[in-house]
């Protein structure tokens, strides 16, 4: 899936909250952004392994959230929406492709790494790769709550973010052709 689905997704989780407590809305949206992006920082390492804890993840995310309920605070709200959204994004890598460039070839039986087990849990391609149509509609609609809950900058970083979504869906599979080799 795309970062930015990944991103609208834990908004979506977050935005019930942000509703009820229009206080907390800006520490569970910038957790929530920050959160869907983090585990793909290791895309310059080795992908969807080094920053991806689809299992172990929920050992920081579910007592985060604990604490952000027991202790509701700016800081407990955003530092829970974090480790909620990167635990839901590395977990949700599974339902997609493969990490390498072109996955709509299939090539890998490797989604994303489990480091409770020690082996890669196999792609479910439901969303065949990321920037797929399908990648695309299910970004639209999980941004569809954040821009209903949220305002301001935010609303203009998730609009923005839906633009980019959609033209990098338009143009992901050229993307492969267009990149460097060096890159690869």
């Amino acid at each position: 899936m795309m970062a930015t689905t990944h991103v609208f997704a834990g908004l979506a989780v977050v935005a019930p909250v942000a509703a009820l407590e229009p206080a907390l809305a800006v520490p569970l949206a910038v957790g929530a952004i920050v959160g869907g992006l983090a585990p793909d920082f290791d895309l310059v390492l080795e992908h969807r392994r080094t920053f991806h804890f689809p299992a172990s993840g929920s050992l920081l995310a579910l007592p985060a959230l604990a604490i952000a309920v027991l202790s509701p605070s700016t800081l407990t709200a955003g530092v829970a929406a974090f480790a909620l959204t990167a635990w839901l994004h590395a977990a949700s890598d599974a339902l997609g492709g493969g990490p390498e460039m072109d996955p709509w070839n299939d090539a890998s039986e490797r989604a994303v790494y489990d480091h409770v087990r020690g082996t890669w849990i196999r792609p479910r391609r439901w969303i065949r790769y990321d920037g797929a149509p399908e990648d695309a509609a299910l970004a639209v609609a999980l941004a569809i709550p954040a821009l209903l809950v949220f305002d301001g900058w935010i609303r203009t970083v998730v609009a923005g973010s839906v633009a980019l979504s959609l033209g990098y869906a338009l143009l992901r599979r050229r993307l492969v052709e267009w990149t460097p080799e060096w890159l690869e």
